[in-house]
């Protein structure tokens, strides 16, 4: 018997090999340069062997983001356990800033966002604007609201003031006033 990775039950390790080849791609190459035969030829195996497996090039290029993300939230989580209000908000938004930027897969989205790359997709994810709600305390906050966290960090992730400190302040003097009323989602 051969110790084929792609055999048996061991359909998950399949999954997660070709998810870390294609986080390694995107690292190196930029989300907008992913490419399926690059993949292919990084788990030695077919282009209907991947697609049985995890999908094509946007499941693939999501589930990616989305493992990154998990740790990135991890982080924030712990950052901001047991804060409320202003706070809350702030130390969010600041430590997703701090870890989208050392993370290889955040560099890899400043990079195609600062290329002119398409980012529509993460702007209007449903996913993510539960979670910039869930992690900054806006959770009773409508969609609109949300979106506008993911907008705010988007913004300082592409664009960063020179100064890390301006950017904090920044980040207090605009996130920490008064909640404005919501948001149409029309």
């Amino acid at each position: 018997m051969t110790n084929d990775w792609l055999v048996g039950d061991r359909r998950v390790a399949a999954a997660e090999r070709i998810y870390a080849a294609a986080a390694e791609i995107i690292a190196a190459d930029g989300i907008d340069a992913f490419d399926m035969t690059a993949l292919e030829a990084r788990v030695h195996c077919s282009r209907a062997t991947i697609y049985r497996h995890v999908g094509g090039k946007n499941q693939i290029r999501d589930a990616v983001l989305a493992r990154s993300a998990e740790q990135i939230v991890a982080h924030v989580r712990s950052a901001v356990d047991g804060l409320e209000g202003a706070e809350r908000t702030v130390t969010a938004v600041a430590v997703a800033l701090d870890r989208i930027r050392a993370d290889p897969l955040g560099r890899a989205l400043i990079a195609s966002v600062g290329n002119g790359g398409r980012i529509g997709w993460l702007v209007e994810s449903s996913p993510l604007a539960a979670i910039a709600a869930e992690l900054t305390g806006h959770a009773d906050d409508d969609v609109a609201a949300s979106q506008w966290i993911v907008r705010v960090v988007l913004s300082f992730v592409v664009w960063p003031p020179a100064d890390p400190e301006l950017e904090r302040e920044m980040l207090r003097r605009f996130l920490a006033q008064p909640a404005p009323l919501p948001l149409s989602t029309r």
